[in-house]
């Protein structure tokens, strides 16, 4: 397997890539968008434990924002239109999936599979989002909007479970 390049004239330091490729692990071997949503399981768990889980809402939000400008910032400098190294989007995704939900195990790992199923699917209207949006607004949108499935489904599980 091969790692995951930066466009030239990007270093691995630079805020840009940094945050882009979600500290690095968009540059791991396989599949990317994995690996970001799997590195996003910790920081959310660590932030709903200490601020609550409905805390994920804001911090989806806000890396959406950083999230869109370090794509676009990444987009100028890359060839490809939506390069599989960013995976800030994935990021925003999983926060926003895990955020209706108690931080336990097994929810965040139903979250986390949920996820990655939609994010690969892409319902609409995730893959009109893709297709539709231009720049970094379309490689960001389309996994806000699979999201908002995985999280209904996890919510819906929940209530339905726990009564």
């Amino acid at each position: 397997m091969k790692f995951g390049t930066l466009p030239p004239k990007l270093p691995i330091w630079h805020p840009v890539a940094v945050l882009s490729t979600w500290g690095g692990s968009g540059l791991l071997p396989g599949a990317p968008g994995t690996w970001g949503s799997l590195f996003t399981l910790p920081v959310a768990w660590v932030v709903a434990s200490e601020f609550g889980h409905k805390s994920l809402i804001i911090l989806a939000a806000v890396t959406f924002i950083f999230g869109t400008w370090a794509t676009s910032k990444y987009l100028q400098k890359s060839d490809t239109k939506d390069p599989g190294t960013i995976v800030v989007d994935e990021a925003a995704g999983q926060l926003l999936t895990l955020a209706l939900i108690p931080t336990e195990f097994w929810w965040y790992l139903f979250g986390f599979g949920l996820f990655r199923a939609a994010d690969i699917m892409k319902p609409w209207p995730a893959s009109w989002a893709e297709r539709v949006l231009p720049g970094a607004l379309g490689v960001m949108s389309d996994d806000i909007f699979a999201a908002c499935y995985s999280m209904a489904i996890l919510y819906i599980a929940h209530s339905f479970l726990t009564g």
